[in-house]
């Protein structure tokens, strides 16, 4: 049986003091007003499964007003989860046992987050994009999460010398074979990631829209492949700019529809092809790791017809674990084995 995230405790998590749910194995819908910690709600699952939020970059931000840090608890499968978090430290425990190191930690599950903000993979900057394919690769590949590490740690370290009063080439260089070394694992795992969602992203295109529209996906590098040489040749144009001018910061995504650039299609169409690509997520995770991941899905069926909900709904992989809120649910064609959660003034029911 796929194993799934039965039981989550939260305590000091964003608005909530603290609450505990127990989850049904197969569809589970969240129903309530705008403003009751829904979205919160499936943000600590991502939180405790990911230790990552696909909201913010710094988890300090999701501390509750005046608390010192917030704790996720939770079972997923047999596997006992906990996470503590503070400006100050980090805790991880798995099935009680406090862990070094969050390799095994994040080996257990897998995550696919849907949200309304999602239509900024098509219409906002390459950042977005960018942050798209680390999700899903730092899922699929171990190594992803420590080479985005030290290439973000040696272009701060870069770009911190390069803004400085008088910079030193001597002492900038430095940083040239770090970046270049963790920066050519990036592009090539980037690479062949967008070879491998491309064919279930249009897949999935046609059962969400119905339609013949082909979907397609091509990976932009920031860096010519001679990255090395590259940062050599660059350095009066980094100087004058006084910041690294190339590498996987500066990749970007490209998106089409029927070969045309996707921000031309229509807000149909445009949602239709954001799916597309979380579904092609739900798909790779699932082929590479043997297992559905968690579909969290963030009321997301207020911008969509009523035709293209329920398709997402019957496209979603039958087998997986599914959190989904909503304001509303007179719009199901069908409830079979959901369970029904209701949330309000930041309690659920």
């Amino acid at each position: 049986m796929n194993p799934v995230l039965s039981r989550l405790k939260v305590r000091h998590f964003r608005c909530f003091e603290a609450l505990e749910c127990e989850f049904a194995p197969s569809m589970n819908l969240i129903v309530g007003a705008n403003a009751q910690g829904k979205t919160s709600l499936l943000e600590a699952a991502c939180v405790l499964l990911r230790l990552q939020s696909p909201r913010i970059s710094t988890l300090a931000r999701a501390i509750r007003h005046e608390k010192v840090g917030f704790v996720l608890d939770g079972f997923f499968g047999p596997r006992h989860l906990q996470f503590y978090f503070s400006k100050q430290r980090k805790k991880l425990a798995l099935d009680g046992v406090e862990q070094k190191s969050a390799a095994e930690y994040l080996d257990i599950a897998r995550v696919v987050w849907f949200s309304n903000q999602d239509i900024d993979l098509v219409r906002g900057p390459a950042d977005r994009r960018r942050r798209y394919l680390d999700f899903v690769a730092i899922q699929i590949n171990p190594g992803y999460r420590r080479l985005l590490r030290d290439y973000e740690k040696a272009l701060r370290s870069r770009n911190h010398l390069l803004k400085s009063a008088r910079p030193s080439w001597r002492e900038i260089a430095a940083f040239d074979a770090p970046l270049a070394g963790a920066g050519i694992g990036i592009a090539a795992a980037r690479s062949a990631l967008v070879e491998q969602l491309r064919p279930f992203a249009d897949e999935a295109m046609h059962a969400i829209s119905g339609s013949a529209d082909v979907l397609s996906m091509e990976y932009r590098r920031g860096a010519p492949e001679e990255f090395a040489a590259a940062l050599e040749a660059g350095r009066g144009e980094d100087l004058r700019l006084r910041q690294t001018v190339i590498g996987p910061h500066r990749d970007d995504l490209a998106i089409m529809l029927n070969g045309r650039e996707s921000e031309f299609s229509s807000e149909g169409q445009q949602r239709s092809i954001v799916l597309a690509m979380k579904l092609a997520q739900a798909r790779l995770l699932e082929r590479g790791h043997g297992l559905q991941p968690v579909l969290l899905l963030d009321d997301i069926f207020g911008e969509l017809d009523v035709t293209r909900r329920n398709a997402l709904l019957r496209h979603l992989p039958p087998d997986s674990q599914r959190l989904i809120t909503t304001t509303h649910i007179d719009w199901l064609d069908s409830k079979p084995d959901t369970r029904l959660f209701t949330i309000d003034g930041h309690c659920i029911r």
